[in-house]
């Protein structure tokens, strides 16, 4: 059953002010509670809602770190066959998976959307699987493992229609990236910032180390580029919010993303605001995507 709270439309009305002042994939059954369910509500404050955890990569032959935050809602002794949607919010370039929960309140979002938050390390990854480096294989990683891992140790809702991703910058393009390769994973996806067309900055941020020279693998750089996934899109198969802010680097590359998407007649929720490529606008952006999947949770 799903738990979706009523406070977002609230919210809604909040962000709808906001905005006008500013112009089955893996189905694997929920089987652990990773703590022991509360009895009483003074247990229920001591439950950590956020917890870090080691997820084996049998693809890379290593273990991946993820930061899990549960709502508070999930320790309800009440609640304890409730299972919950999971939002899966991914870092930029030379992050982590700490990012998130260190610049914004999740444990807040969490509870408020009642959903799961899952920030996996991606390392500077781009989030595809490289094929150059066997040690960075993070669509995989993402899709198939991570998805698994939550699914099989969290009370979620193992189905698509339950999941979302996005991403700022790096994640960004990872977040669509993965959800546009998997339709059968993710129902929703969205991007903040995304570097949505790599090919266009081929000497940054170490691309070169999973792609190789762009000089030498222009057309690898083009097919790793989440842009060149519109056509193969369909109308409907996924919601989908973008957006970015006006004085961004990567202005230029959302808004061609937004025409291509425009052509291809596939339907999405596009927003320019005024922002740079800063945690100030991401956060603030993370307000609006989580109110944008907690309707499409709801949405029956």
């Amino acid at each position: 059953m799903n738990y979706i709270k009523l406070s977002w439309l609230v919210a809604g009305l909040c962000l709808a002010m906001a905005a006008a002042a500013c112009n089955n994939a893996p189905t694997t059954s929920p089987t652990a509670v990773p703590v022991a369910a509360p009895q009483t509500v003074e247990q229920m404050e001591e439950q950590p809602q956020a917890q870090v955890v080691a997820i084996k990569s049998a693809k890379m032959g290593r273990d991946i770190n993820a930061t899990i935050v549960v709502p508070e809602q999930y320790f309800d002794p009440d609640l304890q066959e409730e299972q919950f949607p999971v939002v899966y919010l991914l870092h930029g370039a030379d992050g982590s998976y700490r990012d998130w929960p260190s610049k914004a309140d999740l444990d807040d979002l969490a509870s408020e959307y009642g959903v799961i938050i899952a920030c996996p390390d991606g390392q500077d990854s781009w989030y595809f699987d490289s094929p150059i480096d066997p040690k960075m294989q993070f669509e995989t990683f993402v899709t198939q493992e991570l998805v698994a891992y939550v699914d099989g140790h969290y009370r979620t809702l193992p189905e698509r229609r339950y999941r979302a991703i996005t991403g700022l910058s790096m994640g960004g393009h990872g977040a669509l990236w993965c959800a546009w390769r998997h339709p059968d994973v993710f129902g929703a996806c969205g991007s903040m910032s995304g570097g949505v067309d790599i090919s266009q900055f081929p000497d940054r941020w170490n691309i070169h180390k999973r792609l190789g020279a762009y000089a030498d693998n222009k057309q690898r750089w083009q097919d790793h580029s989440v842009i060149s996934l519109v056509p193969k899109l369909k109308d409907g198969q996924q919601a989908i919010i973008i957006d970015d802010g006006s004085e961004d680097f990567f202005y230029k590359v959302n808004c061609e993303l937004h025409d291509a998407l425009l052509k291809a007649k596939i339907g999405h929720d596009f927003t320019i605001r005024p922002g740079n490529h800063s945690w100030t606008y991401w956060v603030n952006s993370l307000d609006y995507h989580m109110l944008f999947f907690a309707k499409y949770f709801a949405t029956e």
